[in-house]
């Protein structure tokens, strides 16, 4: 069965409604929003307490290693759940392996402990 011209006309129409709908929710939302300019409204605001300094200041490296230290061993321990749903099936195999894994975690966590890395100051 050859495919003539007027099989693409759903799809046509399907690309100007995906390509006009995101234009015209962005005009339509221009149109209607308030936009008037006040120099309060511009302030940062953190919950009721005044600003002091500025509002982009950096971050000790301290901080990103504790959030990946804490991401790492989070994601490793989700790792439990289904060891605990089928602890039964695994039997002593899936027992030393778990005891292996903790091991490893235990040795991770000591070392960045050693190292410092807990510390937040």
């Amino acid at each position: 069965m050859p495919v003539s011209g007027v099989s693409y006309i759903p799809i046509l129409i399907f690309l100007v409604i995906a390509c006009l709908f995101p234009v015209v929710s962005l005009l339509l939302a221009r149109a209607v929003r308030p936009s008037s300019y006040n120099r309060v409204k511009m302030e940062p605001y953190e919950c009721g307490v005044e600003s002091e300094g500025e509002p982009r200041q950096r971050y000790s490296i301290h901080y990103y290693v504790i959030a990946v230290l804490f991401v790492v061993f989070d994601v490793e321990t989700v790792f439990l759940f289904p060891w605990a749903v089928k602890y039964r099936a695994l039997g002593l195999f899936g027992f030393v392996e778990m005891l292996i894994f903790l091991a490893i975690l235990v040795v991770g966590y000591l070392y960045a402990w050693k190292k410092g890395a807990l510390e937040w100051v």
